[in-house]
């Protein structure tokens, strides 16, 4: 393996160990602390702030004109809906479910790639998206009466795991042509647009009670900001350099496993609530039936 793709997998599997922590420590700040619009504000207004600073030490690059529509695109897919749908299912449903829906994010690309970018999908392919798709239906249905669940939340996360997708796809052609600060700073400049123009953002942020933070809280926000957004978005686009949408997709189905961990590991540290309880045998094995679609739809024969 060439060093570059081996640095690109790497990268790619810490993004993952990152979003894994962040499905537990994000629970504990919503909705007590903040309501999951402001969450969002915070963190897209966060990373965008450093993305420029960098820039702007490292030199900007320019931009074709023909390229910023799909810029704008990637902003509203890859920030602002992919945003607003994970924060608001991660509120209503577990974190537990919330790492098993996003394994289904390498099935999404696949189908996305057959209709977008005209790759086409075989019949092993095709059963592998079945037997996914089945593992996330089942887990949904489950929602709807566990306690700590939410089959909304969990259509929430589904909506923002689909979205997660398409950005993947559409932001490739991008990454060819210029460098990945460059693309992730437009895209998330034009994210932060969408997201302020979302209409209960500014009054929610008005209404918050910055008062009642404790500097665990904080501690949890700046997480949140500099590591699960933009250390996170800048690896995976260091990672899409390298390697194709399908593969960097495929690096999401180890967020359950580090959710599990996370949630076990923080609870005992006492550094958030105890989720464990939403941690059962059933969920556990909808997610090895996800595991298997996922792993037979990235078989290419």
């Amino acid at each position: 393996m060439k060093i570059d793709n081996l640095k690109a997998h790497l990268a790619l599997l810490f993004v993952n160990v990152l979003y894994g922590a962040s499905h537990v420590l994000a629970k504990g700040v919503m909705p007590e602390f903040l309501s999951p619009n402001v969450f969002i504000l915070f963190r897209v207004m966060g990373a965008t702030a450093l993305f420029w600073l960098v820039i702007s030490i490292n030199g900007r690059e320019k931009i074709a004109k023909s390229d910023f529509a799909r810029l704008i695109a990637c902003g509203l897919f890859g920030v602002a809906i992919n945003q607003l749908f994970f924060f608001h299912g991660l509120n209503l449903s577990s974190a537990f479910n919330s790492g098993i829906i996003m394994a289904l994010n390498p099935i999404m690309v696949v189908i996305l790639s057959f209709f977008l970018l005209k790759e086409r999908i075989t019949l092993v392919r095709s059963i592998g998206i079945i037997i996914g798709a089945l593992g996330a239906i089942l887990l949904t249905l489950k929602g709807a009466t566990s306690k700590g669940d939410s089959s909304l939340g969990d259509l929430f996360l589904f909506i923002n795991s689909l979205s997660y997708a398409i950005y993947l796809v559409i932001v490739k052609p991008l990454m060819q042509r210029y460098k990945p600060l460059t693309v992730i700073t437009w895209v998330f400049t034009f994210g932060l647009l969408f997201v302020l123009c979302f209409p209960p953002t500014i009054p929610e942020f008005l209404a918050t009670n910055y008062s009642t933070f404790t500097s665990e809280i904080i501690l949890k926000i700046s997480y949140v900001i500099i590591g699960v957004t933009f250390l996170t978005y800048l690896l995976t686009m260091y990672g899409l350099k390298y390697l194709s949408p399908t593969v960097s997709s495929s690096y999401i189905y180890t967020q359950p496993i580090m959710v599990i961990l996370f949630a076990w590991t923080f609870a005992l540290l006492g550094w958030s609530a105890d989720y464990t309880g939403t941690i059962t045998l059933e969920k556990v094995g909808y997610m090895l039936v996800i595991f298997v679609g996922v792993y037979v739809t990235s078989k290419k024969s």
